[in-house]
């Protein structure tokens, strides 16, 4: 009886002991292997598993790719837009775009927690979205979607009870993904409190670290949309052979006046008809309520600054407009908007964050929004006239002074009166 069980069994448990070996084993045995077209599709494709792996991200960065942080914005792709002008143009960097709706600091926060050897010394490029900063903050089902165990265990694995480290772990235990292993959630708690991780809790940590390391090696090169790639090639043959100013936002105009023939807001018609045009009469005046000015995702952003000044990573921080036709049908107030970049300007300035393109102000200008809060044609335009010159050219060695006091309610909700305060 016993030698037929291990005939039936035996090759199964046999199979199980060997895939346990292979994903604790520190080699990768050939697996992970990203090529250049695999890191091209990836940069621009947007998807989620893109966000949570490691290893395209690793190989990419060390490519002459830059992360782009952000969320939906990216995903307007146009003749325009950043990936497409880098590429036609022969930029000496390619944008790889991190984010999607949904996506907020505290995401970023974590996506981060896998390339902080690819960021050290480096450049990122950072879009900064008001309606992140919302009383409720980040939303947790994103959050969820977006994330990885694997960032979490890299962040266990050099966490050093920083005051980064301990908000990260309180902010982290708030989100219901995390309880889905109790020892990690364990740890989690012990970094909140300031404890360190027992002995059982580290060697459970690095080990989960390795087998999760092992498996995005090894699933890294499976199916990666390549809708977005396909968008960008279409997008290359309808600009100039030539960089140049006028010619481009000639076209960006013409492109723009063809695209949005249907609507009141210079909004772009498909987006219009698929998304609003049942709903437009119930939208009137929705936003007249609306305030950026007190939320947690200051503390969230607070977290991204912390990483780059530990990275010592030269950011370029983006503040977008909203569209100016949109913006006063939804009532929502031009003062709310100026509280806002007042605040989160301060809040960047005071700890020596000095890159800022602000072109919150330029809503009204036709055809630089898409549709409501998305850069169109002349918006992509502006952004790269600001971003270029910073990823192109040497720039000055940033000298950060992180506060943790951004990491207080108290900062969450200070009012414009309140900002002395903080220094």
């Amino acid at each position: 009886m016993s030698k037929k069980l291990f005939r039936i069994f035996g090759p199964i448990i046999l199979a199980a002991i060997i895939v346990f070996l292979l994903l604790i084993s520190p080699s990768h045995f050939g697996f992970g292997n990203v090529t250049a077209e695999i890191q091209k599709r990836a940069s621009v494709s947007l998807a989620p598993r893109v966000l949570k792996n490691k290893r395209i991200k690793e190989v990419a960065l060390k490519n002459n790719y830059v992360p782009f942080f952000g969320s939906s914005e990216w995903e307007r792709i146009d003749p325009m837009h950043p990936s497409v002008l880098a590429e036609k143009y022969h930029r000496s960097y390619r944008p790889f775009l991190l984010g999607w709706r949904g996506t907020q600091s505290l995401t970023q926060f974590f996506v981060m927690q896998n390339i902080t050897k690819e960021m050290k010394n480096k450049k990122v490029v950072i879009s900064i979205s008001p309606q992140w900063f919302v009383p409720t903050g980040a939303r947790k089902d994103a959050f969820g979607f977006y994330t990885s165990q694997l960032q979490t265990t890299d962040w266990l694995m050099h966490e050093n009870n920083s005051a980064m480290d301990r908000y990260a772990a309180r902010r982290l235990l708030t989100m219901p993904s995390v309880t889905s292993d109790e020892v990690i959630e364990d740890a989690v708690r012990n970094v909140s409190k300031g404890k360190k991780l027992t002995s059982f809790q580290q060697l459970y940590v690095k080990t989960r670290q390795r087998i999760l390391t092992q498996e995005d090696y090894f699933f890294c090169s499976l199916y990666i949309p390549s809708t977005n790639e396909k968008l960008v090639n279409k997008s290359l043959k309808q600009l100039p052979k030539s960089y140049n100013k006028a010619e481009l936002d000639k076209l960006a105009v013409k492109l723009g006046k063809q695209n949005t023939t249907n609507n009141r807001f210079r909004i772009e018609n498909s987006f219009y008809n698929n998304g609003m045009r049942k709903e437009i009469g119930r939208l009137k005046g929705f936003q007249s309520k609306e305030s950026f000015l007190k939320s947690p995702e200051y503390s969230d952003f607070e977290l991204l600054l912390n990483q780059l000044a530990k990275d010592h990573t030269n950011a370029i921080f983006v503040l977008p407009p909203i569209n100016s036709r949109w913006q006063a049908y939804t009532d929502l107030k031009q003062a709310r908007i100026n509280e806002f970049d007042a605040k989160i300007k301060h809040q960047l300035k005071s700890q020596g964050f000095n890159n800022i393109l602000d072109l919150s102000q330029d809503g009204g200008i036709p055809y630089f929004m898409a549709d409501t809060i998305h850069y169109g044609w002349r918006g992509w335009l502006a952004f790269d006239r600001g971003v270029n010159p910073f990823l192109s050219k040497p720039q000055k060695t940033p000298h950060y002074k992180i506060n943790p006091s951004y990491y207080s309610r108290t900062w969450q909700q200070a009012t414009l009166q309140q900002l002395k305060n903080f220094n």
